[in-house]
């Protein structure tokens, strides 16, 4: 009956231009046995039939799964020592209290001693060990174990974290989920979310946890089942959330094998900490010149990007940071944007007019290639002749390390500290075209001590033209209207709720 009902809902909405499609990318049973009735803490107004998408052929383990559709799974599964809202605040979750040496080099946490897992054990240090080492394993999380040397489970009961530089916020980057130490390689190993992984003869489903053991003050969503739809592409989730039985979905309107959604929904975006950027050669004949190189920050007109290419699912940086970070400031990003006159002129005085320069690009994401060709226009209006150098995704890493090009079009995943040291630092991972600088590796190691450093190093980064900044990418969350009006999806945490917790509170002096 949804199916006919929603085929009807769209065609009206079709026929009346009211189509909203640019609107702003476990064993069974386990933790079941032992239910004792409704658990509180939850709201019951939101508690209607939800369903999900998945890839049933797909890992849900958190440290080997990349695809985000599966992962919109995560934050009703597992839990972290902390969690992150969309405004990268950060509170505790399975972390009570932690403390650090006085260098900031050696973080101690202490778990909540009723914190359990789906099938009624404690929450251990030596899971949480475990966990974050399997992470510093993986491709998806490894950035953020930069500068961390070792995790162990300390003598104390605690997880002791150890780092080669002073962290002023560490816990920002441990919302990794936690699973138990002896499945850290399974494909769905136990978690202590709100929900457990139920498989039964008619497919998998998600059981609220009726003896969870958390009171949230907040949470999105709450039925006592969530419905798991098995899904083998982006049209096939894109038809069931429009024509079918699906209420929620993540997408990824950056991706070439997006499809558009059309009908009536509610939307939010969700950030994915993916960075897009422009970095100059250190050989170039036009991007040596400090003034063009300065300047070519205001030759990029980042609206027009974002609406244009990003179907309006990113958002413009002109710093190197999240605009919804806090050690984003607006203030000084206002003194680096789009004025195209600037940037010509600087060109013009340099005596460059005219020149071409080599613009490197992936040409197998779409996306950074319409969008390079739309900044390769931007230079030309500048005065410069651009001619496009667009590789396969197998050879752009080794081109790009053969600095034959002037400027290039990057793409990296910024941890949630905004980390930049390693576009600086020798041979950092990131540091491709000779962007390494000592003075700006140094800025980097104080911010990550001290949030307060941040404006010198972003304001040092944009006065010398050490990198670029373009845009920051978002996913998009697509809702059936009324299911989880409540929503507040974070990075890594699409269905993010709070514990009422404080950060302040936890850290022992």
């Amino acid at each position: 009956m949804k199916r006919v009902v929603a085929i009807l809902l769209c065609l009206v909405l079709l026929l009346t231009g009211c189509v909203t499609g640019n609107d702003p990318y476990v064993p069974t049973g386990d933790g079941l046995e032992n239910e004792d009735g409704p658990q509180t803490g939850l709201p019951e107004e939101n508690a209607k039939d939800l369903s999900i998408p998945y890839y049933k052929n797909l890992t849900l383990n958190p440290y080997l799964c990349t695809d985000y559709t599966n992962r919109a799974l995560f934050s009703l599964l597992y839990q972290s020592l902390f969690s992150v809202d969309r405004n990268y605040r950060v509170e505790p979750i399975l972390c009570k209290t932690y403390s650090h040496s006085q260098d900031m080099k050696v973080y101690t946490f202490f778990l909540e001693e009723n914190a359990t897992f789906s099938d009624g054990t404690a929450v251990t240090a030596v899971d949480v060990a475990a966990s974050l080492n399997a992470a510093w394993q993986s491709d998806y999380y490894k950035g953020r174990f930069t500068h961390i040397t070792k995790v162990e489970a300390s003598a104390d009961g605690g997880v002791a974290v150890y780092l080669d530089t002073a962290y002023g916020d560490l816990p920002i980057l441990l919302d990794i989920p936690i699973v138990k130490a002896a499945q850290v390689a399974e494909d769905r190993p136990l978690g202590s979310g709100p929900y457990v992984l139920y498989t039964a003869t008619g497919g998998e489903s998600l059981r609220r946890r009726q003896n969870w053991w958390c009171k949230p003050s907040t949470m999105a969503v709450s039925p006592e089942t969530i419905f798991l739809t098995p899904v083998n592409s982006n049209t096939h989730i894109r038809d069931e959330f429009e024509f079918g039985d699906l209420n929620i979905v993540c997408t990824n309107p950056g991706s070439d094998l997006y499809a558009d959604y059309r009908c009536d929904r509610e939307v939010w975006d969700c950030e994915t900490g993916i960075f897009l950027y422009l970095a100059t050669c250190v050989s170039s004949r036009v991007f040596s010149n400090d003034a063009v190189r300065i300047a070519l920050t205001h030759a990029i007109d980042r609206d027009s990007l974002v609406t244009n290419f990003d179907r309006g699912f990113a958002h413009s940086a002109t710093l190197p940071a999240s605009p919804l970070s806090p050690c984003y400031n607006e203030n000084l990003a206002n003194r680096y944007g789009y004025n195209k006159e600037a940037f010509a002129q600087a060109v013009k005085d340099a005596g460059l007019e005219g020149s071409t320069v080599v613009f490197l690009v992936n040409k197998d994401d779409s996306l950074r290639l319409r969008a390079a060709r739309s900044i390769a226009q931007m230079l030309t209006d500048g005065g410069l002749q651009v001619q496009m150098k667009e590789v396969k995704d197998s050879e752009f890493l080794n081109a790009v390390k053969g600095r034959n090009y002037d400027l290039y079009l990057g793409q990296t995943r910024l941890s949630p500290n905004m980390d930049l040291s390693e576009f600086f630092a020798t041979y950092g991972s990131l540091s491709w075209g000779g962007v390494n600088d000592l003075a700006a590796y140094t800025l980097s190691l104080q911010a990550l001590e001290n949030h307060g450093n941040y404006f010198s190093l972003h304001k040092t980064v944009m006065d010398n033209g050490l990198i670029c900044p373009v845009l920051f990418r978002t996913y998009a969350i697509y809702g059936t209207r009324g299911v989880a009006s409540r929503l507040t999806p974070a990075r890594e945490n699409i269905f993010y709720y709070s514990l009422g917790k404080s950060l302040a509170d936890a850290k022992i002096a």
